[in-house]
């Protein structure tokens, strides 16, 4: 029986059957809906609210980077497994954490229905930061929590599909349920009763499962075995890591602050311009998180390689200072200096390929509900239905014809369309936002008008439907893309390291795209950011090259033995 439970993924109404059936299945769909709930509300959802209230689109820019919370939650993540909670910690060391950011997710929701942006900005932007740190962090905890309580009645991967699904069931509550109640209600009330929904989540946490504590956690890891990179040169790259990051951090920490707290240049008079900031700011921030590490992780691969850095035997770590920069060394740089070691020089166009593959839809999808709501006049009950209703099976559609390119036609051809597509995508908004004139040609040569003379929600449905289709295509390419780059070895910390880098770029720019909106429409940013796009369609070409090259020479190496093609074959991470 349990092996037919692990053979068999269930789908739909029966995979919430089996939730159901199940404590520990049932409590992760209820997870799911924790960790889908905050992130839909506080991303998306709050634009509407915001935009409705006719805080102007840079504003919106600059408090969308947030969303960076979400991103680079892998640096806080050891705190999670290493920091007792003083009071919770009996609850367990899963539902400590669990309680704690539930509790103030909670009273995030209910802190925002209290305040108005209108009349103190800075506030309300606090509580969202917190809201959103809490909701990044729990998200740690969960991924936690499912893997440690995984076992053969309630495997892993029927864990994550109800995490999934209760995650989708979330995006419909924060989304669609928020816009249609936002027209019969204030935002506020909108914001208290999911304030409710967030409590009832706390609930679940208190009859969770837990596991203790482990001696695992303070066992020898392999950083400190003999033949390793010595901890004292180890150390000092992260500390200039470090560094870098903490500079990239205080930077945009800084300038959110200036600019929601009202603060204006004595020389213009004027608040400062987020569009310079990106164009003086942007390049470093990226160096300092992306470029400086992956300097720093090729010198200590050099220093490991020479054989004189090394330690001579094996050296536990004993402090909690040591088993933390362990911890920390992990997360920011072992990941790049396996990446580095492997691929080589290619690496620069591999993390070229990464910060710009997704920028097209991460730049200006802050901005998607202000767009229909305030700019297209569309109603809340016509955007939940077409973006969150329907524009969720066009991304699924996306997704599959995405697998379906990706069977017959290969890895790197799938990429390339993908990137093609979401470029060309915003050039479907950029004829929306300019009056239609294409879409109602489209709509009108294949019979798509019948739901009214003026083809009000057929040019929002055609929209959203090639916008969606083609970041459910791209997604599902690049998540392939990244999975094929990722080595077996260091899979979870690399991956997670990697996908985060995918949405930096796209939220750095987000406050100069909603300043240009505001300066110059939305048409010619839409032209823009599909012009943008051209850059990862370079970034893929570039590595299609380096793949070829690679393969080509590896068949000019000559056929290998049997037992030789075994051994590449276990260690093939590409």
């Amino acid at each position: 029986m349990a092996t037919a439970a692990i053979g068999e993924h269930p789908k739909g109404m029966r995979l919430l059957r089996t939730a159901l059936g199940n404590r520990k299945t049932a409590i992760m769909l209820i997870f799911g809906f924790a960790a889908g709930l905050p992130y839909t509300l506080l991303i998306g959802t709050l634009n509407a609210w915001l935009g409705e209230w006719e805080i102007d689109l840079a504003t919106i820019g600059v408090l969308s980077w947030i969303g960076l919370a979400y991103a680079f939650k892998f640096l806080w993540s050891p705190l999670v497994d290493r920091v007792r909670l003083p009071g919770l910690e009996k609850l367990g060391r899963r539902r400590s954490w669990l309680l704690l950011c539930q509790v103030l997710l909670t009273l995030t929701f209910f802190g925002l229905s209290m305040s108005d942006p209108r009349l103190a900005l800075g506030s309300f932007a606090l509580i969202a930061v917190i809201g959103a740190f809490s909701s990044a962090t729990q998200d740690v905890v969960i991924d936690a929590w499912r893997i440690d309580v995984a076992d053969e009645k309630a495997p892993v991967e029927i864990l994550s599909s109800i995490y999934q699904f209760g995650y989708r069931i979330a995006a419909l509550i924060g989304g669609a349920l928020a816009l249609v109640l936002s027209e019969r209600m204030p935002w506020p009330t909108v914001y208290a009763i999911m304030g409710v929904f967030m409590a009832f989540t706390i609930i679940a946490t208190l009859i969770a499962p837990d596991t203790p504590r482990t001696a695992s956690e303070s066992q020898q890891s392999a950083l400190r075995s003999r033949g390793a990179l010595d901890p004292k040169y180890r150390l000092a790259g992260l500390v200039v890591v470090a560094i870098g990051w903490a500079w990239a951090i205080w930077m945009v920490g800084s300038f959110m602050v200036t600019m929601l707290s009202g603060t204006v240049d004595p020389a213009t008079g004027k608040p400062p311009s987020v569009g310079d900031f990106t164009k003086l700011y942007g390049p470093w921030i990226v160096v300092a998180t992306v470029i400086l590490p992956a300097i720093v992780a090729a010198v200590l691969n050099w220093m490991q390689a020479r054989g004189e850095y090394v330690l001579k035997a094996d050296d536990p770590a004993v402090t909690a200072g040591e088993r933390t920069a362990d911890h920390a060394y992990s997360a920011l740089i072992l990941p790049l200096a396996e990446l580095v070691r492997r691929i080589g020089w290619g690496v620069i166009i591999v993390l070229g390929l990464i910060l710009s593959y997704r920028i097209t839809d991460n730049i200006w999808g802050s901005f998607a509900f202000p767009f229909y709501l305030q700019e297209l006049q569309y109603t809340g009950d016509e955007v939940a239905f077409a973006s969150k209703i329907f524009g969720v099976f066009m991304t699924m559609a996306g997704i599959a014809i995405g697998a379906f390119l990706f069977a017959t036609i290969g890895r790197m051809p799938t990429l390339l369309i993908g990137a093609l597509v979401a470029a060309a995508s915003n050039l479907l908004y950029a004829d929306l936002a300019a009056g239609a004139a294409n879409i109602d040609a489209f709509a009108r040569t294949f019979g798509l008008d019948a739901f009214g003379h003026d083809l009000r929600m057929v040019r929002l449905l055609i929209a959203i439907s090639g916008e969606n289709i083609a970041g459910g295509l791209a997604g599902a390419a690049f998540v392939a893309y990244l999975s094929s780059i990722t080595s077996r070895e260091f899979s979870a910390v690399q991956y997670a390291l990697l996908s985060s880098l995918t949405f930096l770029v796209g939220s750095l720019g987000r406050a100069a795209i909603g300043e240009a909106i505001d300066n110059i429409g939305y048409a010619p940013v839409f032209r823009f950011t599909a012009a943008i796009g051209l850059i990862a369609v370079a970034f893929v070409v570039l590595e299609w090259i380096r793949v070829a090259w690679k393969d080509r020479r590896s068949a000019a190496d000559g056929p290998v033995s049997a037992s030789d093609a075994a051994r590449a074959a276990e260690g093939d991470t590409a």
